[in-house]
């Protein structure tokens, strides 16, 4: 667990949801190597390390969860395929804050994909599969919603219906439709571009401006808008939204939060797209 960053009256942490190694390739599709390794620290075998690290955001109305990590499922086949270089310890870090899993009242998600979604779940004590945060709205666009109960070929292997097990609308789980405000200052919007339903966070309090841009800007390596990951289903429109939104929040002196970069977790970028201010992780 990270220290706390505070915006405002809210206060965001980033909690432990597993560290991972993917082809660095993947992570910057047709962008050289030779170009993203000045950025990134890659293996010999051409792996660089991935956090999944979930931002509590602590607000007056209620304690928020953004992302949920790999969760505590992985088998051993999966733990190794994936690389799994730090388990899900999520409810360790909400216990240091002195925090139950009841006490989380709302989590978004970006997307669907295992790695933001895998904490939706969790294997209990009992070895049954229970939602994680039993009290909690969970927030999903209606687009991703309908992808992730019906997946393509593609996403077929990112969706993975354990964990949505126990989610449905009007109980636990609420579809955004392009737009809305969840609490006062957290606002939800689509992007589509790496999925369909994708959806990007505005956070507001107190004159501080935040964006979570989740993996349409998965590190700040990626502040290039043409630097984007193989996994965009929508590359085009990822393009595109990235430039339109990396412009408002310079426009904005907006804060960019990062869910998958291990160094640093927040940054603001100058008039060039370069950065000027940074949080770094411990």
């Amino acid at each position: 667990m990270f220290h706390g960053f505070r915006l405002g009256d809210f206060v965001i942490h980033w909690l432990q949801g597993g560290v991972f190694e993917v082809d660095g390739g993947s992570m910057f599709g047709v962008v050289p190597r030779l170009l993203w390794e000045q950025k990134c620290v890659c293996t010999q075998d051409n792996h660089i390390r991935l956090a999944n690290s979930p931002m509590l955001v602590q607000t007056p109305q209620g304690n928020v969860l953004i992302e949920t990590g790999l969760g505590n499922r992985l088998t051993a086949k999966q733990q190794a395929l994936f690389r799994v270089r730090r388990e899900w310890d999520l409810l360790t870090g909400l216990a240091r804050l002195g925090l139950c899993r009841e006490a989380i009242s709302h989590v978004i998600l970006t997307h669907g994909d295992f790695d933001h979604a895998g904490g939706i779940t969790m294997l209990g004590g009992s070895g049954g599969l229970e939602l994680t945060f039993p009290a909690a709205m969970h927030y999903l666009q209606r687009q991703e919603w309908e992808d992730v109960s019906a997946p393509n070929k593609r996403s077929v292997d990112a969706y993975w219906p354990d964990n949505f097990t126990g989610l449905a609308e009007g109980k636990n789980l609420c579809l955004i439709e392009g737009e809305g405000e969840i609490l006062p200052g957290i606002r939800l919007v689509r992007t589509g571009g790496h999925t369909r339903g994708h959806q990007a966070v505005w956070l507001e309090s107190g004159g501080e401006i935040a964006l979570h841009l989740g993996d349409l800007l998965p590190m700040s390596a990626h502040s290039n808008p043409l630097w984007i990951t193989a996994y965009d289903n929508f590359p085009l429109d990822s393009i595109a939204v990235k430039e339109q939104y990396l412009a408002r929040a310079i426009n904005k002196d907006a804060w960019l939060l990062f869910y998958h970069d291990p160094e640093i977790l927040a940054c603001k970028l100058d008039a060039d797209g370069v950065v000027c201010e940074a949080f770094h992780a411990e």
